[in-house]
């Protein structure tokens, strides 16, 4: 059991955010990786869908044995979780509770923004967790469709003018909200970090929840007791193309000697 994978599933290249925080904090543990490009985004389509996507991605990854599923989608975890975690006898963390988490800790003000997919902000999941944690915060939520196109498409684009101009036409409502903290609701969105940060100003703290999962799966009893002082293995896989996925995973890992393997995810 001890020695079995954690899978990761994500729509796309954005959970791989999530796989790079985990590898780095529970550097021992084996992962399999799956990024369902092919489908993405997630989050404009119905929940229907999402939850059909969603049971294919878990049957995926329990065909590879995995001993745990961390759902690194902010579109699956706001839409399907309920219903996962009702079909599937498996560990399974989401990603809504620790960035919800994080952004109440870092906020001073308790007026906290969120950015997600439109299926996401639709679901209200962000604000309903942050009210359970606090009910006198105050939370401002909108959907920026465009920002997982624009990191699908490649890494040129991350901090492009393109990316710059789309992060203004959607944030610029923000910069006299009076958020102090906004919460990156989508894996997705930390990869463009540099140009939201650019957007809404030095002094507004960017929350991803990648750091807060992979600590608490470091905490859980899901992870081994001991680590050889190796490095767990990465296994790979995507719906799409592979010459396309293959440069994007080396640039967001920072890994040469990765392997990526495609998968036609309808047949589970």
């Amino acid at each position: 059991m001890c020695n079995k994978p954690i899978g990761i599933f994500d729509s796309g290249l954005g959970g791989l955010t999530v796989l790079r925080e985990i590898h780095m904090m529970i550097p021992g543990e084996n992962l399999v990786y799956f990024g369902d490009s092919k489908r993405a985004p997630y989050g404009t389509k119905s929940r229907d869908a999402i939850i059909k996507f969603a049971f294919q991605d878990m049957r995926f990854m329990l065909s590879k044995d995995v001993k745990a599923i961390v759902i690194a989608c902010n579109t699956v975890s706001s839409n399907a979780l309920e219903k996962i975690i009702n079909e599937f006898d498996i560990p399974v963390l989401e990603v809504i509770s620790p960035g919800s988490a994080a952004g109440l800790t870092a906020s001073e003000t308790k007026t906290i923004g969120v950015i997600g997919t439109s299926a996401t902000i639709e679901s209200n999941a962000y604000e309903n967790e942050l009210k359970k944690l606090d009910k006198n915060c105050r939370v401002l939520q909108k959907s920026c469709p465009l920002f997982v196109p624009l990191v699908e498409e490649g890494v040129e684009l991350w901090d492009s003018e393109i990316a710059e101009l789309t992060a203004l036409h959607y944030l610029y409502e923000f910069r006299n909200s009076g958020i102090d903290t906004l919460i990156l609701g989508c894996t997705h969105y930390p990869l463009l970090k540099n140009v939201i940060q650019k957007a809404m100003g030095d002094e507004i703290k960017l929350i991803d929840s990648a750091k807060s999962i992979a600590k608490m799966l470091k905490n859980s009893t899901i992870i081994k007791d001991n680590h050889s002082g190796t490095d767990g293995s990465i296994k790979i896989f995507t719906s799409d193309s592979i010459s396309k996925f293959m440069p994007l995973c080396k640039e967001i890992l920072g890994k040469d000697n990765l392997s990526v393997e495609q998968v036609d995810i309808e047949n589970y």
